[in-house]
């Protein structure tokens, strides 16, 4: 398993987790500025350099993209993951910010990492995200009466099972035009998450700092 630490332009609420020596770091854009106040040398920089001014002293490899593209910067910073190898995504600044449509662009990206084969997880404010497909998930808990959360992503999740949550479900459906699976609490120190078909958006709360 190789990791890739991507550093987005929203909103930075701060290092769960210092990168390892053996992690691949990317900076996508204005993230660069959150590397620099946590202290991160990224191996890779890219984007538009439509919200950050090129730099001139950077050590690493620098990757300029057109402004005119298909991609957002995070997209292409996973491109660049995958291509060395990366199987696991941990995402900072990737929601809040200025820009809604830049937080639902990265949990759709979550999405197509997973049917890539990767896994990637979003950082937040005391929360992380991650997306699941055909498969179960198993939650530790991290505070007492943890929310989770689960959100149906695209076509009809069937056969989705909560256990060891306060509202439970067996073999149910979710649709993504109900938020039926919003601020649910763990009761015990697991919970497990299960979908038989389809895709789910999970978060769970984070250990208080």
């Amino acid at each position: 398993m190789k990791r890739c630490i991507i550093f987005s332009a929203g909103t930075f609420y701060g290092l769960q987790r210092r990168p390892a020596p053996d992690d691949y770091v990317i900076a996508a854009d204005a993230g660069y500025l959150a590397c620099l106040v946590a202290g991160v040398t990224p191996d890779l920089l890219l984007g538009d350099f439509d919200s950050l001014e090129r730099p001139k002293d950077f050590p690493n490899d620098i990757l300029t993209a057109p402004i005119e593209k298909d991609e957002t910067d995070t997209m292409l910073a996973v491109r660049a993951g995958l291509e060395q190898d990366c199987d696991t995504f941990y995402f900072y600044g990737a929601t809040g910010g200025k820009r809604l449509d830049h937080t639902i662009a990265n949990f759709q990206t979550l999405l197509w990492l997973r049917k890539q084969g990767a896994r990637g997880y979003i950082y937040e404010e005391g929360f992380i995200w991650t997306v699941i497909e055909n498969e179960p998930l198993e939650i530790t808990r991290a505070a007492e009466n943890a929310i989770v959360s689960v959100f149906c992503m695209g076509e009809d999740a069937r056969g989705v099972t909560l256990e060891g949550l306060h509202y439970t479900l067996e073999d149910a459906v979710l649709s993504a035009d109900r938020p039926l699976g919003v601020s649910n609490q763990m009761e015990g120190t697991k919970a497990r998450i299960t979908v038989a078909q389809g895709a789910l958006l999970v978060g769970w709360e984070l250990p208080k700092k």
